[in-house]
């Protein structure tokens, strides 16, 4: 998503680049250097205040009290770039025609389609009365702006339509991620209820039958006593499974899974693996070191690439994560703890930082 948000920035940056580099083009052939001075002054505030607004446009996130001023701020510098530019050049009016195709280039990206009308209607206006007013080609004026206008706006919504696909693309794939999780909840809870119910409904039946009992016949209640701690214990043994095989996550699956979501944050991400998977008193202590690897990754904010290395050694396993983020604070606190489990488990870790790089290692070795 990042790079294409820089891609839609830079096509609308560059129609409005291509329109304020006309408008000079034309300030430089006046014969009046205070008028170029002067109309130089006006696209250089036009350029600052489109540049904030499309910035704006195409950042998610933006607080909605900013939307007043990235219209204010361009409409404020239009204002006063007509009777900045407007003179200037050695044809009255044209200059400002050519920041009249900036300004109706713009105004789709800006405003939705049915309120951006007004805006570039009233530039056309503007730019022919500009002419008129100050002995100008109306004509002239006014095709320039339509013309090249129009061209700056359809090439601007064809990349914002791109942005905004890609946006809805990125949050239905987030809306699936959000549904598999919660059908996985709903499987397990199923299959919870499946193992259980019946196992605590009976429990419930010889508890009640067994309260009734006691009174009367003590053997008959020692017996329904005895099936029901059978009972518990079966229900407890098959929960322990259940849970056991829900738990158990495969670690070629799981690097995959991580290296997947570094490249969803635009993290060049490389992955080496063995041929063969690891037995699973291996895989178990690793994980939760690729996992807080991978979100140490994510935390930094600044990396750009990763590599993730599993390897199968004599006597256990090695998984290596490099990335060129620096580290944050939070990794002194984290580490030192995950250190600490890794050792319980008969592992060991090791992290480093060298020539702008950080490199978590684990390493666990096999129990005799």
């Amino acid at each position: 998503m990042r790079q294409a948000r820089l891609c839609t920035l830079v096509s609308a940056a560059s129609g409005v680049a291509a329109c304020l580099a006309l408008t000079v083009l034309q300030l430089l052939r006046g014969p009046d250097g205070r008028w170029l001075a002067l109309g130089a002054t006006g696209c250089l505030l036009l350029a600052v205040a489109l540049a904030g607004a499309l910035y704006r446009t195409v950042t998610p996130g933006t607080a909605p009290t900013t939307n007043g001023w990235t219209l204010a701020a361009p409409a404020l510098a239009a204002a006063l770039s007509v009777p900045l530019v407007g003179p200037a050049g050695d044809t009255p009016g044209l200059a400002w025609s050519f920041v009249g195709a900036a300004l109706v280039g713009v105004a789709p990206l800006l405003l939705p389609a049915r309120y951006a009308v007004t805006p570039m209607a009233a530039t056309v206006l503007v730019s022919a009365v500009t002419a008129w007013w100050l002995g100008g080609p109306v004509r002239d004026a006014v095709t320039v702006t339509v013309v090249l206008g129009l061209s700056v706006a359809v090439w601007n919504v064809l990349h914002l339509w791109f942005w905004t696909f890609l946006g809805q693309a990125r949050e239905g794939r987030d809306a699936l991620a959000r549904l598999a999780a919660t059908e996985e909840r709903l499987r397990f809870a199923r299959d919870v209820y499946d193992l259980l119910g019946n196992h605590l409904a009976a429990i419930a039946f010889k508890a009640e039958l067994a309260s009734r009992l006691a009174p009367v016949d003590g053997e008959r209640t020692k017996k329904e006593v005895a099936e029901i701690r059978a009972l518990a214990a079966a229900a407890l043994a098959r929960m322990r499974e259940a849970v056991h095989g829900y738990r158990g996550v495969d670690l070629r699956e799981q690097v995959l899974a991580v290296a997947r979501v570094l490249r969803a944050a635009d993290v060049r991400c490389t992955v080496t693996q063995p041929r063969k998977d690891l037995p699973p008193a291996l895989t178990g202590p690793l994980m939760s070191v690729l996992r807080d690897a991978g979100a140490h990754v994510l935390r930094d904010g600044e990396a750009r690439w990763c590599t993730i290395e599993v390897a199968r050694e004599a006597d256990g396993a090695r998984l290596t994560v490099v990335s060129d983020g620096a580290g944050t604070a939070d990794d002194d606190a984290v580490l030192p703890g995950l250190a600490d489990r890794l050792r319980d488990a008969g592992g060991a870790l090791r992290t480093w930082r060298e020539d702008g790089t950080f490199t978590v290692e684990a390493t666990v070795r096999a129990k005799r």
